[in-house]
Parts: structure tokens; C-alpha cells; sequence
């Protein structure tokens, strides 16, 4: 028999992972601690509950999908119980944890958070920069900001601008050529696992490969490297245009343009330090509007 919840966690984590190890990471515990703790589970029940396929992944058997099932629900309970529990706190005191992406804490949030903080002194922030979208539903995070309108029904969001994207190349590269979205120069590309990324598809649309000279996951590596002059790249203008050593290579690119949503789940909208931040940091950020959604009004300098 199961005998705690935190079996039930476990076998959970590995459903979901597909791995031992990257159930320990989500679970904080060390790879031989999760093996030795299934194979217990397993012997308790006397059932095999994972499989492991040839290529490593495990996979639940019959009596896996049942157990993983079972803790899915306990965990959706349990997480309801605490956002119902938390929705009703009225303090401006206690943890909020709020998850973006790298190149909006890099430019725009950070000074938001501090802002916030000295209002609010009481509220420890704890940023997770991911560029993954987090779950709110299981207190990933309470905040989110997201590129994209919030699709699933409990949550709540509040649109704060469009994000434009444009072309940029370092000040000192030749001339761009007008015929070209990247005006002739060598191309900065991402990396591996970009297949739900706008802008890389893009750029595969425009460009062969033996034009990309320099690939990156990261856009702030991609910043670095375009003012390092290795070539041109695509990429937010609220994230480039501060850039005294960048210049923009044409107008924002209308297919890669995406939204910027503050978004937390509809059971603590109203949780006091949550609606605080949505509040504060929301309209911090839609003041910021013309520098995010590219508008010559958000440019200091006027560099076109």
C-alpha cells in the first residue's frame, strides 16, 4: 500500500519526467534516493509501476497510469486548498514568487521589483528567470509574465503592451543592404529546442544556414554577440534599442510580434500582496509601452 503522500509525489515526478534524474531535480532529492524510494513503492504494492524503454525514458505501466493518476488528483486538491487558503490573506507581508523571462528582468522588470519593494517591504520577491511557461496552478509560480494571452480558464491576466521585434546589427557594421531583412550581414540564429520560437522560425524562413555564423538559446547572449559585431540578430526592441552601440536594420517585423501578459491564478488575484504587484509592477510596465511595443517615442536617442 501507499503509504505517505510523498510516494505518491514521487511516482508522480517520474511520470512526468520520464527520467529518475529529472524527477530527483523536480522532487530536490539525489537520483539514487528516487530509485531506491520506487523500487520500495514497488515492492510495498507488489506491482511494477515504470518500464524503462530502450531509449531510457520510463514509462508507466497500467498500474503506473493508475497511481500517477490518483496523485494528480491529490495534487490538484491540495493546491486548490492552498490557493483558496492564501486568496484570503490580506497582509502585504510573506513570499511572492514570480517567474519571467531572461530579457524582461534583464531590462524592464528588475527596476520594477525594486520600485515595488520600496513600497512594500514586506514582500520578499523571488524572480524565476525561465523561459518556460511555469504552472500557476501548482505554484510554480504566483506571478507570471508571459508573452501570450493565458489560455486555461483559472487563470486571470491583464494585457500590458504588444512586443515588437526588429532587426539589429552593431553601429560599426557596413552599411545593410536594404534588399536584405538582415542587410547582408552574417546572421545570428538560436540554438537547439526552437521549435514553439517564433522569431527562430522566422529567421529559417529568411536566411539559408550557411548564413548563420553564431547560434545562442539565450537573447542577451545574442545582444553580446551582435555588439560584438559577429553579425545581425532579431530581437525584442524593448531588449535592443537601449543599446547605444546597436542600430536597428528596418522597421519591427509584424510576424514575430508577440503581447506581454501579467498573469496569476484566479484564486489569489486578490490575495493582498498579489494584487499589490499586479497593480504596482503592472502599470509600471504599460507606462514603459512605447519602449516595448518599439515606437519612436520610446527611443531616447531616435536611432532608426
Amino acid at each position: 500500500m501507499i503509504e505517505d503522500w510523498n510516494e505518491l509525489k514521487l511516482v508522480l515526478a517520474v511520470a512526468r519526467a520520464g527520467s529518475l534524474a529529472r524527477a530527483a531535480t523536480a522532487i530536490k532529492v539525489d537520483h539514487s534516493t528516487v530509485y531506491r524510494r520506487l523500487r520500495a513503492v514497488e515492492d510495498r504494492l507488489g506491482a511494477k509501476l515504470f518500464e524503462r524503454a530502450p531509449d531510457g525514458v520510463y514509462l508507466p505501466t497500467e498500474a503506473g497510469t493508475q497511481v500517477a493518476a490518483a496523485a494528480e488528483r491529490i495534487e490538484a486538491e491540495t493546491q486548490a486548498l492552498n490557493r483558496a487558503v492564501v486568496g484570503r490573506d490580506h497582509r502585504l507581508t510573506g513570499r511572492l514568487r514570480v517567474t519571467s523571462s531572461e530579457t524582461l528582468a534583464y531590462r524592464l522588470l528588475t527596476p520594477e521589483i525594486a520600485r515595488f519593494r520600496a513600497a512594500h517591504p514586506g514582500i520578499l520577491i523571488e524572480l524565476v528567470v525561465d523561459n518556460r511557461v511555469l504552472s500557476l496552478s501548482r505554484r510554480e509560480a504566483d506571478v507570471a509574465l508571459r508573452p501570450m494571452r493565458p489560455r486555461e480558464g483559472d487563470l486571470w491576466g491583464r494585457k500590458l503592451a504588444r512586443v515588437a521585434w526588429a532587426v539589429y546589427c552593431a553601429v560599426a557594421s557596413p552599411g545593410p543592404d536594404a534588399s536584405d531583412p538582415f542587410g547582408g550581414l552574417a546572421v545570428i540564429g538560436w540554438g537547439e529546442d526552437t521549435a514553439n520560437i517564433k522569431a527562430a522560425g522566422w529567421i529559417s524562413n529568411q536566411v539559408t544556414e550557411d548564413r548563420i555564423v553564431y547560434r545562442s538559446s539565450s537573447l542577451v547572449n545574442q545582444l553580446v554577440a551582435t555588439r560584438a559585431g559577429l553579425g545581425a540578430a532579431l530581437m525584442p526592441c524593448y531588449l535592443a534599442d537601449p543599446e547605444p552601440e546597436l542600430r536597428r536594420i528596418g522597421e519591427p517585423i509584424d510576424a514575430v510580434e508577440s503581447e506581454l501578459w501579467i498573469v496569476t491564478h484566479a484564486d489569489l488575484r486578490l490575495t493582498a500582496r498579489v494584487r499589490a504587484f499586479l497593480d504596482a509592477v503592472g502599470d509600471g510596465l504599460t507606462s514603459l509601452r512605447d519602449v516595448i511595443e518599439g515606437s519612436p517615442a520610446g527611443r531616447a536617442d531616435g536611432r532608426t
